[in-house]
């Protein structure tokens, strides 16, 4: 709380924000000042601009069912670029911001030394934890955001918009068109909500950094691996990347939820079972820097 005073001279008390919503504002203020942070922003951006220059002047004419899925649907609609992007960008680009963030969180204060004056403070370690995680969920939605707008802004230069043609064969209109490729992007935010979870309980297990996102990377696309073996098909279903490619059911009419139920099912379980990890590793260990 905090006093002013008025020109009367009567004392007014001003609430100030809770600590956990100062804390949390700190952490966006942190991750969204580093060059780092923005770097890999354009970096996302830049995939749907590659794609969209790549198909416009191929010397080879637009492409005919080859490449990426709704590649050949690019040239007919430009918002097709930045659903083309996102099926890029999930199994690889996306993952590899996510974890360089995701495996930051702790680890990153540690090794700069600032994470035992944050606990100094009074905030507490699974406040603390809460905080960073939600940072890097944050970070997922911009992250897929910046692959929608780089791909929307593309496909209006280089592309006609116009109607849309749907998995379905039915046609939305290019505002529809775009909700969806909102959704899209939404979709692909809950995807990410398990790695980050990972990613956070590999932060806690070292003061580096670079273990901490190298480990959750890797964790990627190991998982992806076995995703793609046909001899594992009975772990697929608990493989928290199973579902990441599902998010062309949003392209259907109606629209397929069950992808997108199950997508969050999974991912939530992932955030319960890695975040009681980071929990019980964090609270637990002799913070020295």
């Amino acid at each position: 709380m905090s006093q002013s005073e008025t020109p009367q001279g009567v004392t007014l008390t001003l609430a100030r924000p809770p600590l956990g919503a100062r804390l949390f504002a700190s952490e966006l203020s942190v991750l969204f000042r580093r060059w780092r942070t923005w770097a890999m922003l354009a970096a996302l951006a830049a995939v749907p601009v590659l794609i969209g220059l790549a198909v416009k002047f191929s010397p080879k004419g637009p492409p005919s069912g080859r490449g990426p899925a709704f590649l050949d649907q690019v040239t007919h609609n430009g918002l097709f670029v930045g659903v083309v992007a996102l099926i890029v960008s999930t199994p690889l680009f996306l993952p590899l911001t996510v974890g360089v963030v995701a495996g930051d969180t702790i680890a990153g204060e540690a090794g700069l030394g600032t994470l035992r004056y944050l606990l100094a403070a009074p905030t507490g370690r699974v406040r603390l934890l809460v905080v960073k995680y939600l940072g890097s969920v944050v970070f997922c939605a911009a992250a897929a955001l910046s692959v929608v707008i780089g791909g929307t802004v593309t496909g209006a230069i280089l592309f006609p918009l116009g109607q849309a043609t749907l998995l379905s064969g039915d046609t939305v209109s290019p505002a529809e068109a775009f909700a969806r490729l909102l959704l899209m992007a939404g979709y692909v935010t809950v995807s990410l909500l398990g790695l980050s979870a990972i990613g956070l309980f590999a932060s806690t297990m070292t003061s580096v950094p670079v273990g901490a996102m190298a480990a959750t990377v890797v964790l990627a696309v190991v998982s992806q691996v076995l995703d793609a073996l046909d001899q594992l098909d009975w772990l697929h279903p608990w493989l928290f990347t199973d579902k990441w490619l599902a998010l062309a059911d949003l392209l259907r009419q109606p629209i397929a939820w069950t992808s997108f139920g199950e997508n969050a099912v999974l991912q939530l379980g992932y955030v319960a079972l890695f975040g009681a990890l980071a929990y019980g590793r964090f609270t637990t260990k002799d913070v020295l820097s």
